[in-house]
């Protein structure tokens, strides 16, 4: 065999390697929803598909009725967003701020970013506007969930943190605490809320959790293990968005919880 067949032998061993390699590479590797870029229609199939027969809420683990209507545990009580707490709203878990701020068009807005009056704006609303990027990360399925309409309000973008143990509770017998700009939610969506990080980090460059956060995302992580309702979830959400949720995949597979 002379040089040049060698070469062009090896060139196409190295290709046909790369065909075969890199969709396997692509099936399993870390990635966002490229899939729905409307906030509005991923929260009606949650509604609809995700959720029909899972209607608990994520902080406080209420009920709620098909037509968004919660049934609030008893003693649950709010000072704030009253007329709020009898419904459901769809929870960005990794605030919409936290995200929408790596972009310009929040932070400076953009030339057609003008209301009907002619003055410009920006933040969530020009983002939303003019980035499709931005939409879609706003419409990951994977980072919404149901939760107390006055909850929702009262937590902002505040992010996630762990209190000295005589911090009192925001909202009554549901333990969710919100003190100083930060958010201590309950033990029962710790798991879940660690797992949204985590995913989140791993899917979206523009994203990234600092040191300390994701610290305690790991902790928790470990200490409050995966259930079936989030591999349920995630293969159901995985059926409609068409990206693997590969955090959920990793811990949801070794028990035998991974049926997408």
């Amino acid at each position: 065999m002379t040089k040049k067949q060698k070469i062009i032998f090896i060139c196409i061993v190295i290709l046909t390697a790369l065909i075969w390699i890199t969709p396997a590479l692509m099936a399993d590797s870390d990635t966002g929803n490229s899939f729905n870029d409307s906030f509005s229609l991923a929260k009606k199939l949650l509604e609809k598909e995700i959720y029909p027969d899972h209607r608990i809420t994520v902080y406080c683990g209420a009920e709620f009725t098909e037509d968004k209507k919660v049934i609030l545990p008893p003693g649950f009580k709010t000072s704030k967003y009253q007329s709020r707490a009898d419904r459901i709203e769809w929870e960005h878990v990794v605030p919409a701020e936290n995200f929408g701020r790596t972009f310009s068009e929040w932070r400076d807005g953009h030339p057609d970013c003008v209301d009907a009056k002619g003055k410009a704006f920006k933040g969530r609303k020009c983002a939303e506007l003019t980035n499709r990027e931005y939409r879609l990360m706003q419409a990951d399925m994977y980072n919404l969930y149901p939760a107390i309409g006055a909850v929702n309000a009262l937590r902002q973008n505040y992010n996630f943190t762990q209190f000295q143990n005589d911090t009192k509770s925001s909202f009554g017998s549901c333990s969710m605490k919100i003190q100083d700009k930060k958010a201590e939610p309950p033990p029962l969506a710790r798991g879940v809320i660690a797992r949204t990080y985590l995913y989140f980090d791993g899917a979206y460059h523009r994203y990234r959790m600092s040191p300390s956060q994701r610290k305690l995302m790991e902790a928790w992580d470990k200490e409050y293990p995966i259930e079936p309702w989030e591999c349920e979830r995630a293969c159901r959400i995985q059926n409609i968005q068409k990206n693997t949720n590969q955090v959920l995949k990793k811990r949801c597979q070794p028990k035998g919880l991974w049926e997408c």
